[in-house]
């Protein structure tokens, strides 16, 4: 399964209240080389608890001025470089979609993803 931010859009422009959108802030997650801590990332494994993320996705969803999310995660094991999630916000202005967009990340990135790295 390959994720794209162009799939993740198509959806949002399919949205019954599509009009009220005026912006659309993206996330595109890849493995990095290295380790916060330095080390060299061979490849990444990751886990993904499902019920977790749909829940994450439906709270945010209810944040002030968001119209629609789009959350795309895979699950297994990475190597340097391919993309692990994708994530698409939309509402009415900035002010409401960064915040959503950066809660979003955060919480599924602390919340809802185990990751393991295995190093050279």
């Amino acid at each position: 399964m390959s994720l794209s931010l162009d799939k993740l859009i198509e959806k949002i422009k399919k949205h019954p209240h599509y009009s009220e959108i005026g912006m659309i802030a993206c996330h595109l997650g890849v493995v990095r080389g290295n380790s916060r801590d330095g080390q060299s990332v061979k490849k990444l494994s990751v886990q993904i608890d499902y019920k977790k993320l749909k829940e994450i996705v439906t709270n945010v969803k209810k944040m002030p001025g968001i119209v629609e999310m789009v959350v795309e995660v895979r699950e297994g094991v990475f190597t340097v470089g391919e993309t692990l999630m994708a994530i698409a916000v939309a509402g009415d202005i900035r002010e409401h979609v960064f915040p959503a967009l950066e809660k979003t990340v955060n919480l599924i990135k602390s919340e809802a993803i185990t990751k393991t790295e295995q190093y050279y």
